[in-house]
């Protein structure tokens, strides 16, 4: 098994002699995405005009579908079939995985009359158009028999229990110690429920050629939506062909597959023609996956001169009776800060609500916004700068592993930023800036995001042309996939950018794990890097003995590859003659990559700090961004351009996050309020005015073989509590109820008689 040892050898990307690696390249994709000739799922052509099926979904928490009147929506205009679970067809049962290496189990659709969420498809219209099968969808006549349904997350902690297979993890003493610190922190801090909002929904188009389904899907995991599908169907995975090249937005919510990939392709095999499904908005809010909300307690113990001591952050959290998830918000508290006697878990409240899933930086999103804002409220108790607070509990080792980190510059992350952002200014005394009616304030946090490669494979073919194509099953989400992979190809094997061509997003290539986790660009890179590397050494042997090249019996160890030549010192002929004359009909091989056994003696994450300055209306209680900078280390830089573009679009969602991101539960019916994109409130472009961020220069031979690291989710880790920080300093008002919306804020300066 490989060895970080051999990580740290010198390679192509790492001497980046092409300087392809770290330009800030505009998207490959993006010229297609801005003219409307990327083809999204729900635009792509099928081999004939497609049916349109639209879902009917429940109106209770929980209880029995009882009765079901379908006549009228069947006699309607257009209409091909309509489903129920009396009438669907055959499906595996839930959770069957009768090939034990697939990666997602049979999820069926209409599968039986028991109501679990309100949103959940329980019956299925195809018309001719898309209007005829809504107007007869809406012709849908269903009675319910409710049951009791537990939808109040505050009112059900008496249910909370240890999630499966977990136990709390306790390291010393924490109670005695916690007992004994002269100074203490002991908070709660609640974060509500919070959707994805992808501007593209899930959708869906099927097709079959005999016993062959293709399916072009929006997902983030092309195996595992295969899988599903295949398991579902009760058919091999090799007879899904499952297509993702364009995905409009996933943030975790399209890490799984929904009923609109199950019911197009069931109902293509059923009507023997195309047939797509796409969700509405609304049906996004409740048949995809959310956020669960978060109660953290944390308690801190410190001695006068700030050392931790005691250190405890415990989260409760919520999933689906039928689903178990658990938002893992306390994890990322176990590597950030050095403490002798240390106490973290989680308690699981299962309820009849929508599935609950991961969200972007699952975990250190909603638990960030606790510990970062009690590490503030123990510095202004000891009266100590929150970024010294923080650098006196820096750790030199991983505080619960005992394992080096494989490289840490979170402190550097803080005092560069400081001094950028100009943090000197900020008056530690809240409330003693004013603009006007503008309370003004100063805040920060620290960031946190573990680093992680899986396995992957990757295949590369060069034609007699010179041109390169790369071939993968990963997936873009809009991170630039795309494009990082076409630039380490490239300078892999010495060729301009434009002489190679990617491909990804489809079951049949190598297989890739997708994009989620932060994991997509280290770990689909390093696969195509080492595809790449095992395409120069086949080169290098065709040219060497090749009578006919000008490489012919050279040392192949010396062999070079830059400006689409290969070359053995002043020697050299281009890599579109060479395979032109020695292999006309080109050149393919295969690499992939697996973690290094060794990769695991060491701790490895990102980290960032945020920075942010807040003005606080005194008369309305608004809050609103003056400006915001984060300083991040995250590995090397793949793409200046899209790493920026992903680092700072965290940190957007950050200010979402504590300002005005919540989804309440109507508890009459167990729905959510928001349910279109004028209710759920994200940011917008007046709300974020001078917003800016840089990395570190830094590359982690630990890592992988190029030294890179994801950023996807680092971004909005700690971002909220920077805010949420700037706002106490601004005002005074110490809000632990997520978001600060100004009915809040303005209770509290009410409160503080301001």
């Amino acid at each position: 098994m490989t060895s970080v040892q051999d990580w740290a050898a010198p390679n192509p990307v790492t001497e980046n002699r092409g300087g392809v690696i770290g330009k800030g390249v505009d998207r490959y994709e993006g010229a297609l995405k801005v003219t409307g000739t990327a083809p999204y799922a729900y635009d792509t052509l099928a081999p004939s005009p497609p049916a349109i099926g639209v879902l009917v979904t429940a109106t209770i928490p929980r209880g029995k579908v009882t009765a079901v009147d379908t006549a009228a929506a069947e006699a309607a205009p257009g209409v091909q079939l309509v489903w129920t679970h009396l009438n669907a067809p055959a499906q595996a049962p839930r959770g069957t995985r009768a090939n034990p290496r697939s990666q997602r189990a049979s999820n069926p659709a209409l599968a039986s009359d028991q109501v679990e969420y309100y949103g959940q498809t329980i019956a299925f219209v195809v018309a001719d158009t898309f209007e005829n099968a809504r107007a007869a969808a809406d012709l849908v006549k269903v009675e319910y028999a409710a049951e009791p349904a537990v939808v109040d997350f505050l009112a059900s902690f008496d249910q909370a229990t240890l999630p499966p297979d977990e136990e709390d993890v306790h390291i010393g003493d924490f109670p005695g110690a916690f007992a004994a610190a002269p100074v203490t922190v002991d908070e709660t801090y609640f974060s509500p429920i919070q959707n994805h909002v992808q501007m593209e929904p899930c959708a869906t188009i099927a097709w079959w050629e005999g016993d062959k389904v293709t399916v072009h899907t929006s997902i983030q995991m092309v195996k595992g939506g295969q899988h599903a599908l295949a398991e579902t169907l009760a058919i091999p995975s090799a007879d899904v062909h499952l297509l993702t090249r364009y995905i409009g937005g996933g943030f975790g919510g399209k890490g799984q597959s929904y009923d609109d990939l199950t019911l197009s392709a069931l109902a293509a095999r059923a009507l023997g023609r195309p047939v797509k499904v796409a969700y509405s908005r609304q049906q996004m809010f409740h048949g995809t996956i959310h956020r669960p909300a978060v109660n953290m307690r944390v308690r801190l113990g410190a001695e006068p001169d700030g050392r931790l001591t005691a250190f405890a952050v415990e989260a409760t959290t919520h999933c689906a009776r039928a689903a178990t998830f658990t938002e893992h918000a306390a994890n990322f508290a176990r590597n950030l800060y050095a403490a002798p006697n240390r106490l973290t878990g989680h308690r699981l409240v299962r309820m009849d609500l929508p599935h609950a899933g991961p969200m972007r930086a699952p975990g250190e999103a909603p638990g960030m916004l606790s510990l970062e804002c009690a590490m503030d409220e123990l510095a202004e108790k000891l009266g100590l700068d929150p970024i010294e607070l923080r650098i006196r509990n820096e750790p030199e080792i991983d505080p619960e592993t005992g394992k080096p980190f494989s490289i840490r510059q979170l402190v550097r992350c803080m005092t560069e930023g400081a001094q950028r952002f100009g943090w000197e200014r900020r008056n530690p005394v809240p409330g003693q800036i004013r603009d006007g009616r503008w309370l003004v304030g100063m805040g920060m946090a620290a960031a946190i995001r573990g680093n992680f490669l899986l396995p992957a494979k990757a295949g590369v073919r060069i034609d007699a042309g010179g041109i390169i194509t790369l071939r993968q099953g990963m997936t873009d989400i809009g991170t630039g996939t795309y494009t990082i992979l076409a630039q380490i190809t490239a300078e892999t094997l010495g060729v301009p950018l434009g002489h190679v061509r990617v491909e990804i997003g489809d079951s049949d290539f190598p297989p890739a794990p997708g994009s989620g986790g932060q994991f997509g660009a280290a770990t689909a890179g390093s696969a195509a890097f080492e595809a790449g590397m095992n395409l120069r050494r086949a080169l290098t042997e065709l040219a060497v003995g090749d009578p006919n090249s000008p490489l012919y019996g050279g040392p192949a160890e010396y062999v070079t590859f830059e400006n689409g030549n290969i070359a053995i010192e002043n020697r050299s002929e281009t890599l579109a003659a060479l395979v032109g004359r020695a292999a006309p009909e080109g050149v393919y091989v295969e690499g992939s990559i697996s973690p290094a056994a060794d990769a695991r003696d060491y701790s490895q994450h990102t980290y960032g700090a945020h920075f942010a300055e807040v003005g606080v209306n005194q008369v309305t209680g608004e809050v609103r961004l003056r400006r915001m900078f984060g300083v991040f280390a995250a590995g090397r830089i793949l793409n200046a351009k899209t790493a920026k573009s992903q680092i700072t679009g965290g940190m957007i969602w950050g200010v979402g996050t504590a300002l005005t991101e919540v989804n309440a539960v109507d508890p009459r019916f167990g729905s959510f309020v928001a349910q279109d994109m004028a209710e759920y409130l994200a940011p917008v472009h007046a709300d974020i005015v001078d917003l800016d961020s840089m990395f570190l220069e830094e590359a982690d031979d630990k890592a992988n073989p190029m030294g890179i690291k994801g950023v996807g989710e680092l971004g909005i880790a700690g971002a909220g509590a920077a805010i949420a920080n700037a706002i106490y300093n601004a005002t005074g008002v110490r809000l632990r109820d997520y978001p600060m919306t100004p009915d809040k804020v303005l209770a509290g300066l009410m409160a503080k008689g301001l």
